[in-house]
């Protein structure tokens, strides 16, 4: 059997795996702008240096950019939880407050496993801007019943799954 690992280590682990397997994410978020900084059991605190790519035609950070990161956020909450499956996207809100930033900022995150289940997780998210502002909150709900009964012991990845440094 593989290894416990600490929440950061593992959280990193599947993002790692999201940069590597999907389509999105990776072309979107790009695997050397977005970082996890910090990762407890329920919480993960990520961030992302703001390139041309993730902005509008006004030059300033595009809201689907936000979108994708409240489900990239949710999923990582839920990862933090000990599962390294984190389910299928049910809901998914985004409310935006302030301006996110422009290209050369870096955009903070927040994301909360608020509580999970075993059918449903609920997340929520929040941003804030290089001056501090809250710029964004957003919620994500995750269908996880197979994640939780593929996963054999929490913080564990699976067999073949290589695991991101610190």
């Amino acid at each position: 059997m593989a290894p416990k690992l600490p929440p950061v280590r593992f959280v990193r682990s599947v993002l790692k795996s999201f940069m590597a397997e999907s389509g999105l994410e990776p072309r979107l978020l790009g695997a050397n702008h977005i970082r996890v900084t910090n990762a407890a059991h329920g919480k993960v605190d990520f961030e992302l240096d703001i390139t041309k790519d993730h902005t509008n035609r006004l030059k300033i950070l595009h809201g689907g950019t936000i979108a994708s990161m409240v489900d990239l956020g949710g999923s990582l909450a839920v990862a933090s939880t000990g599962l390294y499956n984190t389910g299928v996207s049910t809901d998914l809100n985004v409310t935006y407050l302030s301006g996110g930033g422009k290209v050369g900022d870096k955009i903070t995150a927040t994301a909360v496993c608020d509580k999970i289940g075993k059918t449903l997780a609920y997340t929520s998210v929040t941003f804030r801007n290089s001056k501090g502002e809250l710029a964004a909150r957003g919620s994500h709900t995750k269908y996880v019943t197979h994640a939780v009964k593929a996963q054999e012991s929490p913080f564990v990845a699976p067999e073949g799954v290589e695991i991101a440094d610190e």
